[in-house]
């Protein structure tokens, strides 16, 4: 097993210094590991949505109508194949969950420095939640995307989120530990 960093040993007691943060950084990589939790998350709602499509007999369904939803935003003029949509849905999807998991790791790894930004990131999670299922059920109301149920969209961001934060647990376990602490007020 790979030895332990100072902050795993014993962040309790002191944060780490800018040279521990940098080494650990390095070790775990936070652009590597942030893409590597995305590709989880949107690898979990793709695979979600691939069961419910494929329940109601619908192949592929969900990420041809998002797909066909991005091109008559981006280019009202052309009508691609429901393939092609599935293409440029799967590559913004996969574009937009990476980004995610990287600004959750970086607030992870930024977090041996300042216990606090745990307390932030959860709180960030929960607004985006809300604002995710808002968004969601305007749109099934008001566009063609009203086919695909806003509920369905939330368990399936919930599951990704869930299996993005197992990881990242997995990586950090002093991370339950640390945000006890710090929503204690230690």
């Amino acid at each position: 097993m790979a030895r332990l960093h100072a902050a795993e040993r014993d962040f309790a007691q002191q944060p780490m210094s800018a040279r521990e943060l940098a080494e650990r950084n390095r070790a775990h990589g936070t652009v590597r590991e942030g893409v590597v939790a995305g590709v989880i998350g949107a690898t979990a709602v793709a695979l979600y949505f691939l069961v419910v499509d494929a329940l109601a007999g619908r192949l592929l369904y969900t990420p041809s109508v998002l797909g066909g939803a991005i091109t008559d935003i981006l280019w009202p003029a052309e009508s691609p194949s429901p393939l092609q949509n599935v293409l440029l849905f799967t590559i913004i999807h996969y574009l937009a969950f990476a980004a995610l998991g990287v600004a959750a790791t970086a607030m992870v790894h930024g977090s041996a420095r300042q216990p606090p930004m745990l307390a932030g990131l959860m709180m960030l999670f929960v607004a985006f939640e809300v604002a995710f299922y808002g968004f969601t059920y305007l749109l099934s109301l008001w566009t063609p995307l009203q086919e695909i149920s806003w509920y369905h969209a939330g368990i399936a961001n919930l599951i990704a989120a869930f299996l993005m934060g197992r990881y990242l647990l997995r990586r950090h376990p002093e991370i339950p530990e640390r945000l006890d602490q710090v929503l204690q007020g230690k």
